[in-house]
């Protein structure tokens, strides 16, 4: 089978940063479904695992988490899906990626596709879709029953992937989201999945909240570089309030800073589940079916930014040059097979 590899870190201008080869096809057993790969999206682990972590002794290392894809075989333990089935998932940190035409992953971290959306609007979601409902429903612990109406969640960071989905998601729970964001582009792409605010976060944010009409919010999800946030969060944040980041600080933070008001701190890392073999490992299964309804009814809406052609090496290594600088909005997708 086709398929799209590494092995050694490299530039992704290189030429053999990714390269194509010939895989040979998996067996499906136990939890495990076989699924033929029909679109994939890319994401900042797949260029810092090409450029941190090179395979070693393992050959040629598959990258790739999202994707979308029917079910061709079953493993015996299976019990959630059957062949024919159309699905979608991010896949496992430690395990060989969706970067292949076909694709062994754990049932328990599948979702059915959703009926309404295209192969490449689905490949879109699934990692950052669970990062944020993990982030919002789990680590947040924010209601979504719409008890928590009204409440305020600031977002750093609020225009690319995990951003677009948190927005969405966190306005169906009836909260007042508040963005960051420089660039026009940027404000147009957070006001775009429903924001009620978008703050400049190289001016001051406390003054910008202020003007708002905003002396505190409930809860601060980052994803951005926190180093430069902690304290101010700390500020920003009511009693009893959280904060939680996908980007782990680059030095120690004071913890110190959050007993006077009962603050709460997490970090949210979507692969947990699956690198400890948690018998939650299911919650994902659960919260992707969950979110496949919302797709359906038009109350979720992919966040696909760009499509960049069929999967190759050459196409992967244009994605992650462009996530590379970081001002990438929105998703990256490629589609099918040349």
């Amino acid at each position: 089978m086709k398929a799209v590899g590494f092995t050694r870190s490299l530039p992704s201008s290189d030429s053999e940063s990714l390269i194509d080869f010939d895989a040979p096809m998996p067996v499906a057993s136990g939890h495990d479904l076989l699924v033929e790969v029909k679109a994939v999206s890319v994401n900042p682990v797949d260029y810092r695992v090409r450029r941190d972590m090179g395979p070693g002794n393992l050959g040629t290392r598959i990258l790739g988490y999202d994707a979308a894809g029917i079910v061709t075989a079953v493993g015996s333990d299976c019990r959630l899906f059957k062949v024919g089935d159309e699905v979608y998932y991010a896949g496992e940190l430690m395990r060989q990626g969706s970067n292949s035409q076909f694709h062994l992953v754990d049932e328990r971290i599948v979702g059915h596709k959703p009926a309404s959306l295209s192969w490449a609007d689905t490949a879109a979601m699934p990692l950052t879709l669970i990062t944020a409902w993990e982030g919002l429903f789990e680590q947040l612990r924010i209601r979504r029953d719409g008890s928590d109406s009204g409440k305020v969640l600031l977002i750093l960071g609020g225009a690319g992937g995990v951003g677009s989905i948190m927005t969405q998601l966190a306005k169906h729970a009836g909260l007042t989201v508040i963005t960051t964001a420089s660039r026009p582009e940027s404000v147009a792409q957070c006001l775009h999945y429903g924001a009620d605010l978008v703050l400049d976060h190289t001016q001051d944010l406390k003054a910008q909240l202020a003007a708002a009409g905003h002396t505190s919010v409930h809860w601060i999800f980052s994803c951005a570089e926190l180093d430069g946030y902690f304290t101010l969060a700390t500020e920003l944040l009511a009693p009893f309030g959280g904060l939680c980041t996908i980007v782990a600080p680059n030095k120690p933070v004071d913890l110190g800073l959050f007993k006077i008001k009962a603050l709460r701190y997490s970090h949210e890392f979507m692969f947990t589940r699956s690198m400890f073999r948690m018998a939650e490992m299911i919650e994902q299964h659960t919260l992707l079916d969950a979110a496949a309804a919302l797709f359906d009814d038009g109350t979720l809406r992919s966040t696909r930014a760009q499509t960049l052609g069929v999967i190759n090496a050459a196409n992967l290594r244009k994605a992650h040059a462009q996530l590379e600088t970081t001002h990438t909005l929105g998703k990256l997708v490629l589609e099918g097979w040349g």
